[in-house]
């Protein structure tokens, strides 16, 4: 992990500020000053100081989330009624934050974690993390608009990309997208004259909603863990493996 990372997640400073003290000569590591951000630092065995000060990695917590409508995700809104942090315990909430955003009226599965690294990744388009909703529309939905949004349509300029869509019923569908464009699912089908009454996430990256209810909240298991884990890994769209 480059030393610049590390102490942008010890909670230091933001990524782009830790440079600054790096080049000032003021963080060691294993009692050698280092003033190049790159520094190759390995968390498990490396001491790093900071000001002389020992700087640890928190500890990492892992939780999924019910979202309920008419909450906002994000850490903190001087003008939102309620935010999605406020759902879970105080004592838990330090360095907590969303993996990407649903917007105050869509529901469902929501990850909260106080992993940088595990946010940057999920969230990245690059990596293709699959997120599946349930979507309610106000009218039946035709098989050729149907067939047409899931080979992707022209949005903003930008063409959206592939996604799966199966029929649950006349007006409830099932979506899989590997993108996170704002409010795009209500946008898409907007174009075809459609209107999303309801939009409800219940899977990201092999995770599932299950029974949890809105509101409710839990710990991800060790499998689960394992699973995204495993899921970041993956190479990068466009990137090559070494």
């Amino acid at each position: 992990m480059r030393l610049q990372v590390f102490l942008s997640h010890a909670g230091i400073c933001s990524r782009r500020k830790a440079l600054e003290p790096i080049l000032a000569g003021r963080v060691t590591v294993n009692g050698k000053q280092i003033t190049e951000p790159s520094f190759d630092v390995r968390p498990s065995s490396d001491k790093v100081c900071f000001d002389s000060r020992p700087v640890h990695l928190p500890q990492k917590i892992y939780l999924l989330l019910h979202k309920p409508q008419a909450t906002i995700s994000t850490v903190s809104d001087p003008h939102a009624s309620k935010t999605v942090l406020e759902l879970i315990p105080q004592h838990l909430r330090s360095g907590l934050h969303p993996v990407g955003r649903l917007d105050k009226d869509t529901t469902g599965l929501l990850l909260l974690t106080n992993d940088g690294e595990l946010t940057h990744k999920m969230s990245h388009p690059s990596y293709e993390v699959e997120k599946v909703y349930r979507v309610v529309l106000n009218k039946e939905a035709g098989d050729g608009d149907i067939r047409r949004i899931s080979q992707g349509i022209l949005l903003e300029g930008q063409k959206t990309l592939p996604c799966r869509i199966v029929k649950r019923g006349p007006m409830e569908l099932e979506m899989a997208i590997h993108e996170g464009r704002k409010r795009q699912i209500r946008k898409v089908f907007a174009l075809f004259h459609y209107h999303v009454e309801r939009l409800k996430r219940i899977r990201q990256g092999g995770l599932e909603l299950g029974s949890l209810k809105e509101g409710e909240w839990r710990f991800l298991t060790p499998q689960e863990v394992a699973r995204i884990m495993q899921e970041i890994r993956k190479t990068p769209k466009g990137k090559k493996k070494k």
